[in-house]
């Protein structure tokens, strides 16, 4: 039991205690022997990770945003179309993303809560000839989650390179890129990789850098050019020192640290331990009768949960309830929506235990705010699924 309120929300999250130590670092050099080589085996353990074994991997600076924004700048250029695929308010962010580069831009959304019909999707790409097609794996606004395979064959039965935005759900959710044939997956270190903020992450299909390298302009941004951070990548794989920009180098231990710690649990453990995490969540709210935002659990993200206020409880008090009882919880983000529910994370190093408490916290926010339900019940239903 920690002696502070458990920090549950969908990212940053709770940082295992040797991932932040690795962080200890004293000032070293970003061209010095030991960092390069730490770097060259952190982009030797995402491609396990992301399961990719032939993509290229980017470490840059930066936040999850700044993933999306690369993925745009190199692959688009002004004119080309690509098609957004919205499942709450990150989805919509990559559309404005992508316009910024002149691409001529259309996106298919479902209703809140649901994941488009990929029959439409499909219907659209037959009509018009797409160069993109981006796709959120877990929009962090509102848990829905899409499952990325099949528009990884549709990307190759149109010849349109597919970008999945992973920011919350890699090493969560399950991801087999190359397998899927997805060309990009990108996400953020404070996420379910389990890192402090501050690490904008990546990998590229061969056939997305065939496509980058045909472009017929130059990219309209020089930070996230691909042409400037392939040469340090190569190299720092290669145990060469190079630059372009300085990486932050104490981030980059922790990363190592933190792909170290996955790969010891494997992807296979580690992709149904998220799953049952994810099921005691909703088991729980269930039992407290509490909907979620999601339209069934079989389109739920394993990373986090979106549940509805009860009717009649106030979300800020509620909240702040909860925090007093022992777990920091998310209030809504999508603005159509914002104050009718709010957001549990449960990724990366979260436990059983860490459930517990939070289901915990929740029944007593509940009662503070005088709602009627069995005391007790939410623990219940959470332990009967960790026991199983």
């Amino acid at each position: 039991m920690k002696d502070r309120p458990l920090l549950m929300i969908p990212g940053p999250i709770e940082f295992d205690p040797d991932v932040i130590k690795s962080m200890n670092q004293p000032g070293k050099g970003h061209v010095s022997p030991d960092f390069i080589e730490v770097f060259g085996q952190a982009i030797q353990q995402m491609r396990k990770v992301w399961m990719c074994p032939s993509g290229q991997p980017f470490i840059i600076a930066g936040s999850g945003t700044l993933a999306m924004d690369m993925a745009a700048a190199n692959l688009i250029e002004a004119g080309e179309k690509a098609l957004v695929i919205s499942t709450g308010y990150f989805s919509d962010r990559f559309a404005e993303l992508l316009t910024r580069y002149g691409a001529d831009v259309t996106m298919i959304a479902g209703p809140l809560g649901h994941v488009p019909d990929i029959e439409k999707i499909e219907a659209e790409m037959n009509k018009n000839e797409y160069k993109l097609l981006t796709l959120t794996h877990v929009d962090t606004s509102t848990a829905v989650r899409i499952d990325p395979e099949p528009f990884g064959k549709l990307g190759r039965k149109y010849g349109t390179i597919t970008v999945l935005d992973g920011v919350c759900s890699v090493a969560g959710e399950e991801i087999r890129q190359e397998r899927w044939d997805i060309d990009v997956v990108l996400t953020a270190s404070q996420k379910a990789l389990g890192v402090p903020a501050g690490l904008a992450l990546m990998i590229v299909s061969s056939y997305a850098m065939e496509r980058f390298r045909s472009r017929e302009t130059a990219v309209g941004n020089y930070y996230v050019d691909w042409n400037n951070w392939l040469p340090v990548m190569n190299a720092y794989e290669s145990g060469k020192p190079s630059y372009f920009g300085t990486p932050p180098v104490n981030l980059v231990y922790a990363l190592k640290k933190s792909l170290d710690q996955i790969l010891e649990e494997g992807m296979e453990t580690r992709f149904e331990r998220h799953r049952k995490l994810a099921a005691a969540v909703r088991s729980a709210l269930k039992a407290l009768g509490i909907d979620q935002l999601p339209e069934n659990d079989e389109i739920a993200a394993n990373t986090l949960s979106a549940p509805r206020y009860p009717t009649g409880i106030e979300g800020a008090r509620f909240l702040q309830e909860v925090n007093k009882a022992g777990a920091i919880l998310a209030g809504g983000l999508h603005p159509e929506i914002k104050n009718e529910y709010f957001r549990i994370g449960h990724m990366g190093t979260v436990s059983r235990g860490d459930i517990l408490v939070t289901i915990g916290a929740i029944e007593t926010g509940l009662l503070k705010c005088g709602i009627d339900f069995r005391e007790g019940s939410g623990i219940k239903a959470a332990s009967e699924i960790f026991n199983t």
